[in-house]
C-alpha cells in the first residue's frame, strides 16, 4: 500500500497544487488556490487536537510541512481527513467525485477478508478509475505524459496481487517499517551500524532462550498493557474496567440525579416515584475512564478532565448504539426496536448500587455502570459513512455496555460543521501492533 500513500496520493497533490513536475492544468481545471490549500493544511493540523491520540499520530499541517507526512499520516489523511476538508473545494465536482472512488476502492482493498465479489470490484474499479484519471490530468497528450507514473499502472495489478497472495494487510510495508524504526536505537556506532544490530539481535535472542528455559516473564520496562492499581471492574460488565481518578458524590448533582432516574425508569419499566425509593444519589461513584478490553479504545469522562494542556488530543466523544422503537410514533402497534447509532461527548461515569428489589425484579444487591452522554445532533451522512453536526443536544444516561468506541471529530474549513471521524463499522481497517 506504500505504492499509493508515499506515491499516488502525493501526486495529486502536486498536480492540484500546481507543483507537479512543471505541468499546468491544460484544458482541465483541477488546481486549488493557494488560499484554499493553506485552508486545507492549517484544517488538517488543527485537527489533532480532536482527533484521539489512539488514531495515531498528530496530522501536520500537510500545507506548510510536507515532510513530516508519513505514509501512515497519509493514509489517514486520504482515508479519513481528505474527503471532509476537499468537499466542495474543486471548481468542478468530477474532481472530488474522482477522489472519492479511489477513498472508496482503498478501503475495499483493506478489508481483512474478501469475497469474489469484492476482488472483482476492485478490479474493474481500478481499470475504470485509471481510465478517468488519464482523461482528467492526463487529457491524452503527449506532452502531459509525466502525469502517468508506474504508480498509476501499478493500481491495475492490486486485485492479481490479492488473488495470489491474499489480504493486502498481510504483506505489507508497514511491519517492516516498524522493525526497522525499533532496530535504529539500537546503532550505538555510526562506523560500524550493522555490528551494533548484529550485537543487538544476538542478545535479543540470548534473552528469549532464558525466558523459554527457565519459564521466566522477563520484562524490561513498565507493562505496557496492564491495567492501573485502583481500576474498577464487575461480572456484570465483562468487556470493559473503569479506571482512576475516581470520587464519591455525595449527594449527585440534581439535574444528573434526574437523568439517572429517568434511565432507571425506562430500564426496569416503572414509573419516576418507584425508582426513587431504591435509588439516592448519595455515594454515587463517578469514574474517570472507561476502557473497553480485548484491544479497545480508552474513553475519557469530560466532567473529571481538568486544566488540559495545549498538547492533549480529545478522547471524549464516543460512538454508542441504543435500541430505538420504529413504531414510537405509532401507538396502536406493537413495539419494533432496532439498534441505532449515535454519537456524542462521554461527560459522566457512574457505578449506581441498587438494593434487592422484588418490586424491580432484582433477586440481590444490583451493580450498574452508567455513563452521561451529550448526544451530537447529526444533520447529514455522505456515501463514505462520514457523519456531519452543527449543534450538540440534551445530555442522557445510558449504559455503559452500549458504548462501542472512540471517535475523532474536525471542523470542516467553512467551520460550520463538525465531522465525526469514526474508525469502526464501514471505515474499519487493520492495525499493526508491534507487540502482538
Amino acid at each position: 500500500m506504500h505504492l499509493i500513500y508515499e506515491n499516488v496520493i502525493k501526486n495529486l497533490v502536486l498536480l492540484w497544487t500546481g507543483a507537479y513536475k512543471g505541468l499546468d492544468e491544460g484544458t482541465g481545471d483541477y488546481q486549488l488556490s493557494s488560499s484554499v490549500w493553506d485552508a486545507i493544511g492549517a484544517a488538517t493540523g488543527d485537527s489533532g487536537s480532536t482527533i484521539p491520540s489512539a488514531f495515531g499520530a498528530r496530522p501536520p499541517n500537510i500545507a506548510k510541512d510536507r515532510t513530516a507526512c508519513t505514509a501512515d499520516t497519509w493514509s489517514f489523511w486520504l482515508l479519513y481527513i481528505g474527503p471532509i476538508l476537499l468537499r466542495k473545494k474543486f471548481t468542478r465536482q468530477v474532481y472530488y467525485d474522482h477522489f472519492i472512488k479511489f477513498v472508496k476502492l482503498i478501503h475495499l482493498c483493506l478489508q481483512f477478508e474478501y469475497t469474489k465479489a469484492d476482488i472483482a470490484t476492485i478490479r474493474t474499479g481500478f481499470a475504470q478509475w485509471v481510465e478517468e484519471y488519464e482523461k482528467l490530468y492526463y487529457q491524452y497528450s503527449p506532452d502531459r505524459l509525466s502525469a502517468c507514473p508506474l504508480t498509476i499502472h501499478g493500481l491495475l495489478h492490486i486485485a492479481d496481487g490479492i488473488e495470489d497472495v491474499g489480504p493486502i494487510w498481510a504483506y505489507w510495508a508497514f511491519p517492516m517499517e516498524r522493525f526497522c524504526g525499533r532496530l535504529q536505537p539500537c546503532i550505538k556506532s555510526r562506523r560500524f551500524p550493522f555490528a551494533s544490530i548484529d550485537g543487538h539481535v544476538v542478545a535479543t535472542a540470548q534473552l528469549a532462550v532464558v525466558k523459554v528455559r527457565h519459564g521466566l516473564d522477563l520484562r524490561l520496562g513498565p507493562p505496557k498493557h496492564d491495567l492501573p492499581k485502583g481500576h474498577f471492574s464487575h461480572p456484570s460488565y465483562p468487556t470493559c474496567v473503569l479506571l482512576p481518578p475516581h470520587r464519591i458524590s455525595n449527594p449527585l448533582d440534581p439535574a444528573l440525579a434526574k437523568k439517572i432516574t429517568v434511565c432507571l425508569a425506562t430500564r426496569y419499566d416503572k414509573d419516576m416515584a418507584t425508582i426513587r425509593r431504591y435509588f439516592t444519589p448519595n455515594n454515587v461513584e463517578q469514574w474517570a475512564k472507561l476502557e473497553r478490553l480485548d484491544g479497545g479504545d480508552r474513553m475519557l469522562a469530560s466532567s473529571m478532565i481538568h486544566a488540559e494542556p495545549d498538547d492533549r488530543r480529545d478522547a471524549t466523544y464516543v460512538r454508542y448504539v441504543l435500541l430505538v422503537d420504529a413504531n414510537a410514533r405509532r401507538a396502536r402497534m406493537a413495539p419494533n426496536y432496532i439498534p441505532t447509532t449515535f454519537f456524542g461527548q462521554l461527560q459522566n461515569i457512574f457505578v449506581v448500587k441498587l438494593p434487592a428489589a422484588a418490586e424491580l425484579g432484582l433477586e440481590t444487591e444490583t451493580t450498574l455502570i452508567l455513563a452521561a452522554i451529550q448526544k451530537c445532533n447529526v444533520n447529514s451522512r455522505d456515501d463514505l459513512d462520514i457523519h456531519y453536526y452543527q449543534k450538540e443536544g440534551s445530555v442522557e444516561v445510558v449504559d455503559v455496555s452500549s458504548i462501542q468506541c472512540l471517535v475523532g471529530r474536525m471542523k470542516t474549513t467553512d467551520k460550520r460543521f463538525w465531522a465525526i471521524i469514526d474508525r469502526s463499522g464501514n471505515l474499519a481497517r487493520p492495525y499493526y501492533d508491534p507487540d502482538l
